[in-house]
């Protein structure tokens, strides 16, 4: 049994989120919480498996609130914030911090009935997530040279889902500025996607953007698939572009890291890099089996490292892997395929 502690200041939000996991077999609200300092003596007294947490509260917003937590005492958060700007970059802040998985809030616009499936869901991902305690931050240190890339027609492809914000944001920190051209996929939902790349932006030494139709994969360049959409990469005479496609989601999901690597493999062929990192589900394994059957060198993340051991799992299982790393050495595995100096030639 899931026990879960919802967390926010709106009585009627508290009640419609605690109805909707009741109704599950497999998940029991334990209690529930006004505010940050509510919820605080209720971790102890309940011990709860997940939290749901609003990010607007009195007394303490829910960011603070999980950054204390995440340091003193972790546990799986759910955050829940509404659609505005303003609370999207926040809410990108508190995936950054350690939360699972950030979901839209039920309000005007929003009902919970829209989110039951995915609350359902994000809490059953939560509750078999690895969290760890988050140290204060060390200072900046600058990525490690390795030295001239060969970045000529080569491009890296990045898939992840349940933790990877953060894994994300440590590969590219730990990657020279001049990488070559570098799409990724992010599970994330619409709205979100543009506060995180610009997050990166702001902390890597790449030039990161949420992807649009037509953008030149170029080195030195790094696009993040938007919400809701999928992207593919195409080739176009001697460049490479970006597509942003709608259609039917691959996996539940849309953004697919599937639908990515598929076209990578197709458009790329050897001339691409491809990592896999925390996540659950199977999404990116067929898609990665079919760039590695195409030349490309393949990367997962090591289970001891993810958050979710899904997704690497599953490439693992389906072949799909040429190494597997943890994910400080993630950047160093990718310069060495990138360089021509792969594990075993």
């Amino acid at each position: 049994m899931i026990r879960v502690l919802v967390v926010d200041d709106s009585a009627l939000v508290r009640k419609l989120l605690s109805e909707t996991l009741s109704k599950e077999s497999d998940i029991e609200v334990v209690g529930t919480a006004v505010d940050p300092y509510v919820a605080r003596d209720k971790i102890v007294q309940l011990k709860p498996d997940v939290i749901t947490l609003d990010v607007e509260m009195p007394r303490m917003d829910g960011i603070s609130f999980l950054e204390k937590l995440m340091r003193h005492y972790p546990l799986p958060v759910v955050v829940l914030s509404s659609l505005t700007p303003r609370n999207s970059e926040t809410a990108v802040r508190a995936l950054a911090l350690g939360a699972v998985e950030v979901l839209a809030k039920p309000g005007s616009s929003v009902t919970v009935g829209d989110i039951g499936k995915e609350l359902v869901r994000a809490v059953r991902t939560a509750a078999r997530a690895r969290i760890h305690k988050r140290e204060a931050p060390a200072p900046d240190a600058p990525p490690v040279s390795f030295g001239p890339l060969r970045t000529t027609h080569k491009v890296l492809c990045i898939g992840a889902s349940t933790g990877g914000t953060r894994a994300i944001e440590e590969v590219l920190r730990g990657l020279p500025g001049d990488i070559p051209g570098t799409v990724i996929v992010q599970h994330m939902p619409p709205g979100f996607t543009g506060p995180f790349a610009k997050r990166l932006n702001g902390i890597c030494p790449q030039n990161v953007r949420e992807a649009q139709d037509g953008d030149i994969v170029v080195p030195g360049t790094v696009f993040v698939a938007p919400g809701d959409k999928h992207m593919l990469i195409e080739r176009d005479g001697g460049r490479y572009k970006v597509r942003i496609r709608t259609g039917p989601p691959v996996h539940h999901q849309r953004p697919a890291v599937d639908v990515l690597f598929q076209s990578a493999a197709r458009s790329v062929g050897p001339n691409a890099v491809s990592v896999i990192l925390t996540g659950m589900g199977a999404d990116g394994a067929a898609g990665m089996k079919q760039m590695r059957d195409a030349g490309a060198y393949c990367i997962a993340q090591d289970e001891d490292s993810c958050v979710v051991f899904g997704m690497p799992k599953e490439a693992i299982k389906a072949d799909a892997v040429d190494e597997i790393l943890p994910l400080n050495k993630v950047p160093e595995g990718i310069v060495r395929a990138l360089q021509g100096l792969m594990v075993g030639t």
